[in-house]
């Protein structure tokens, strides 16, 4: 795959709204089958126990499993069509890091899994994720650039 595609593919992420408005320190590095995002810790994701709240424990995985899937993918974007999430401890400080790898593809069905690392190198969570290939281009009018 031409290494361009990964570069578009990490300016995408790092472009997306939700990114820049709520999760303004992440990092995204993307390979053949293989994707990291990583985000700095901030209270503003803190739940009621002062520890990051599962949804971005959620949304790091599946970043990071989606980018390992849409790196073998050049021409449409992916979509999550399931996603197992497994919490295994809470983190409240540091960078934390997803890293996502792709174990399956077919014609229809990709499946990647993620483990999400503490600053420390300790797992705090993993998951699995099925993606399918959606009808939309990959372009420049989605943030493909």
């Amino acid at each position: 795959m031409d290494k361009s595609h990964y570069q578009k593919l990490e300016r995408m992420y790092l472009q997306s709204n939700l990114n820049t408005m709520i999760f303004d320190t992440t990092t995204c590095k993307i390979s053949e089958g293989y994707s990291e995002v990583g985000l700095k810790i901030s209270e503003k994701y803190f739940h009621a126990l002062g520890a990051i709240h599962g949804s971005v424990y959620f949304k790091l995985l599946d970043d990071a499993s989606f980018f390992a899937v849409n790196s073998i993918i050049d021409d449409v974007f992916v979509l999550t069509t399931s996603f197992n999430l497994n919490l295994i401890r809470p983190a409240n400080q540091g960078l934390i890091k997803a890293i996502g790898k792709l174990k399956y593809k077919s014609r229809n069905l990709f499946v990647a899994e993620s483990i999400l690392y503490n600053e420390d190198g300790k797992e705090i969570a993993f998951g699995t994720g099925n993606y399918a290939r959606s009808k939309i281009l990959l372009s420049e009018d989605i943030g493909y650039k």
